[in-house]
């Protein structure tokens, strides 16, 4: 799960790292009554989208009187804002972070997150703030910093000091950058995230360290501990039939191909796309039923499914495990009447019950495809949409 900026600023206060005073806005006027009660000659006026790249985008301007602040909010409440990670389709943006104006001298890069080669969070740091830390990584791979920690000890301040001073954090600085990076690493482990980003952390005139801008993902399976990070969930800017697929826990990512796959195990779905992609096709959706599901839960997968219009043709494809072949069969022939299918569908299954449930396709008088290996799934369907 992502937050807005303003959000994820909030939670990093919570935790003692210092960001600047800023107040959402939601209208123009909301936007120009903020700026009113930050004062000051000088504010930003920030588009809040699950996106980076804003910036660049044309979402991320300066204001320096009440007048520019109406005039930009206007501008930027409603646009459809374009970035490298939106798409080029963009994302309507529907809030504002009007923030009081910084005096940035140097801006770095800190974050926190899981690395999965060492089983432990990796603190990475960076001199080269404000920039792509994906274009750094690839143009300058040694300007980025990493220590990994050990959850019984957490951050320790020879780590935190060493990335302080590594990046170029200036002496007189260095104490209050350690107590930055061990608070970052705090509020990551608190909140279950799975990542905490400060990009960028920057040097004031003053010699102060704060955090200009803030993204926070969070590990879905620990947000039953935080109500208070599922009470900042934004449905705007998440796909509708990921929502809906969520309220029937069904594990489901929309894609840009033409074949709907119905699967049980997340492995195994992976699979099943990239054995689409090897016989010519492509997977039009991630979607993993689990080992749990019942004939509901395969009906409601097909009308998630077939509300994309893109969608030509499903692939069913299961291992009958936990989950047996005939439930997945009764799921599949229930979904096909109740949505009335109309696209070409390829059923293959093995395991528990198999012959039940392939006896059960059969005996529906339905135009079923079936199919026993996922080679030969996958060439009929994608011959069967072409």
């Amino acid at each position: 799960m992502k937050i807005h900026e303003y959000q994820a600023k909030e939670i990093l206060r919570q935790f003692g790292v210092p960001v600047p005073r800023g107040i959402p806005a939601f209208t123009v006027q909301e936007a120009v009554e903020a700026a009113q009660k930050l004062g000051g000659s000088v504010w930003v006026v920030k588009a809040q989208i699950h996106a980076g790249g804003r910036g660049k985008g044309g979402g991320v301007k300066l204001a320096r009187s009440i007048d520019e602040v109406k005039k930009i909010a206007g501008e930027i409440l409603g646009m459809q804002l374009i970035t490298h990670q939106t798409g080029p389709e963009g994302q309507k943006v529907r809030r504002l972070l009007i923030e009081e104006g910084a005096d940035i001298k140097k801006e770095y890069y800190v974050a926190a997150l899981t690395d999965r080669a060492t089983q432990r969070v990796a603190i990475m740091a960076s001199s080269e703030g404000g920039m792509d830390i994906e274009e750094v990584a690839h143009a300058t791979p040694e300007k980025i910093l990493k220590v990994f920690v050990d959850p019984a000890v957490g951050l320790t301040e020879a780590q935190a000091r060493e990335l302080a001073a590594g990046i170029g954090v200036p002496e007189a600085s260095q104490a209050q950058a350690i107590d930055v990076l061990q608070k970052l690493y705090k509020t990551y482990n608190d909140t279950d995230a799975s990542l905490a980003e400060i990009n960028p952390l920057i040097l004031e005139g003053s010699g102060g360290i704060k955090a200009l801008d803030a993204k926070f993902n969070f590990d879905a399976n620990a947000l039953f501990r935080h109500p208070e990070i599922v009470a900042c969930r934004d449905l705007d800017e998440e796909d509708p039939a990921e929502i809906e697929a969520s309220k029937f826990d069904l594990a489901y990512i929309s894609l840009d191909g033409n074949i709907g796959c119905l699967v049980n195990g997340a492995g195994l779905a992976m699979a099943t796309m990239d054995t689409i992609k090897l016989f010519g096709g492509s997977p039009a959706n991630f979607l993993d039923v689990g080992g749990g599901a019942t004939a509901e839960k395969v009906t409601e997968a097909f009308k998630i499914m077939l509300k994309n219009p893109d969608v030509k043709g499903i692939l069913v494809n299961i291992f009958g495990g936990i989950m047996k072949c005939d439930t997945i069969a009764d799921g599949v022939i229930a979904a096909c009447k109740a949505v009335n299918l109309s696209v070409p569908l390829v059923v293959r299954m093995k395991g528990t019950n198999e012959d039940l449930g392939k006896k059960m396709l059969a005996e529906s008088g339905l135009p079923i495809i079936a199919a026993d290996t996922m080679a030969e799934a996958a060439t009929k369907i994608v011959a069967a949409v072409k």
